[in-house]
């Protein structure tokens, strides 16, 4: 039989696609989502929610200086005497009637309505900033916190497969121990039933982990299905010191930007009460009016005009209600700051049991399962303890492997949270 012969230029091609392929992976890069930081920084460019308030916030800024400016100035033009007294046809020609009013008027509104008017447009946009930073604030802790649990869960997965390597391991020693008649048959049906319900954790963890990188991709603005890096390490709490309740008290206060858009709305309402009080003044027309006799102008006009504020009840209802707008902008900023110092104290408690739970984890309760489990590991070669001991002890081990995970992913979740409410990073 002859061999297949392969042509030249057909290996060659498959060589270069090949290094194609691996020269494209490797340009691609790491997958995104081996840090926090680096998708804070792909979602701040493009989660579309932040996107959306930004815009808002800009087009804010924008109102700032048509708000304060004059109106617009007028312009009027009166054909008089179109038939110069019958002498002839209608015409408009201005040079052929019998004269024409030229009128330009400026509106002027009484001093002080246009400085207002500016300074409520301007507290709005602070307003609207506010907003904006609120909403990428709660953008970045929702990402820190999915990030935390995708951290958990993989952290959870490895962890329940070496337990199920282990317990793999487990069956082994009953089954030479159950052939040489030192235990019943009993002890091998239990490590294997033991390994189905680690395998079944396993398919739910993997379906948590594929619901957490839809949260993840939907906050980052990316296909559903788009791959992410595996959440391999944490950032590190700061010290108990700087999470002091009365330090931190100082810079919520300071820097939360749902608070600071609600009090710069109070001062916007505030302002727009004193708008209103100033429109029991007149605003003022200033008008100047060339009249031209047919080729040339031969006169001129100066013109004023004042609106009067004769209708008393509509303005006092208008006063009135910029009056109930302030105390509804003091009620919603009283109401912010209660439930931003209530989470500010929860999340810290939080965040100080999850250490403390993780300290006891790590120095004591994991040291003491692990010796434990070696010693029902020896005991149970020897025969000196039961299955049932060794396999108490290997979920005392698990269980706080599992205490250790859950309590760093709840201290991320907790730390996210306080920096959510501080308006910046510790």
């Amino acid at each position: 039989m002859r061999p297949i012969q392969i042509p030249k230029g057909l290996v060659f091609a498959a060589i270069l696609g090949v290094s194609c392929i691996v020269a494209s992976a490797q340009a691609q890069g790491p997958l995104l989502g081996d840090g926090v930081e680096n998708l804070l920084t792909f979602a701040r460019e493009r989660n579309p929610e932040y996107a959306g308030m930004r815009y808002e916030a800009e087009a804010a800024m924008e109102r700032i200086e048509p708000a304060g400016a004059l109106p617009d100035p007028k312009f009027q033009l009166e054909l008089r005497d179109i038939t110069r007294m019958g002498e002839q046809n209608p015409t408009l020609n201005p040079s052929q009637v019998g004269k024409t009013r030229y009128l330009f008027m400026q509106d002027v509104p009484w001093f002080g309505k246009r400085d207002l008017k500016r300074e409520v447009a301007e507290l709005e946009a602070e307003s609207a900033r506010g907003q904006a930073l609120d909403v990428w604030n709660q953008v970045a802790a929702k990402i820190k916190t999915t990030y935390a649990q995708r951290y958990y869960i993989h952290r959870n997965e490895r962890l329940t497969q070496e337990i199920l390597d282990l317990m793999a391991r487990l069956e082994k020693i009953a089954q030479v121990r159950y052939a040489n008649g030192l235990s019943s048959q009993q002890d091998v049906i239990r490590a294997q039933v033991e390994q189905t319900g680690l395998r079944n954790e396993l398919i739910a963890l993997e379906g948590e982990r594929r619901q957490a990188d839809a949260r993840m991709n939907a906050l980052l603005a990316r296909p559903t299905t788009a791959p992410l890096a595996e959440s391999e390490k944490l950032r590190p709490l700061p010290a108990p010191a700087i999470l002091e309740y009365v330090g931190l008290e100082g810079r919520v206060r300071a820097h939360n930007p749902l608070l600071a858009a609600k009090e710069a709305r109070l001062r916007a309402a505030e302002k727009g009460r004193d708008l209103v009080y100033k429109n029991r003044y007149p605003d003022v027309t200033f008008g100047i009016s060339p009249i031209q006799y047919q080729h040339s102008i031969k006169e001129w006009e100066l013109m004023a005009q004042v609106n009067i504020p004769l209708w008393q009840a509509p303005r006092r209802a208008q006063e009135r209600e910029s009056e109930v707008m302030i105390s509804a902008a003091r009620s919603g900023v009283e109401t912010v700051a209660h439930q931003v110092f209530a989470d500010l104290s929860e999340n810290l408690a939080g965040l100080a049991a999850a250490r403390g739970t993780e300290t006891l984890v790590t120095d004591s309760l994991l040291p003491q399962a692990e010796l434990t489990f070696q010693a029902a590991v020896a005991g149970y070669e020897t025969g000196q303890v039961d299955f049932a001991t060794l396999l108490d002890a290997q979920r005392q081990i698990r269980q706080a492997k599992q205490n250790r995970i859950k309590a760093q992913a709840e201290g991320q979740s907790r730390l996210a949270e306080v920096e959510r409410i501080l308006g910046e990073d510790l």
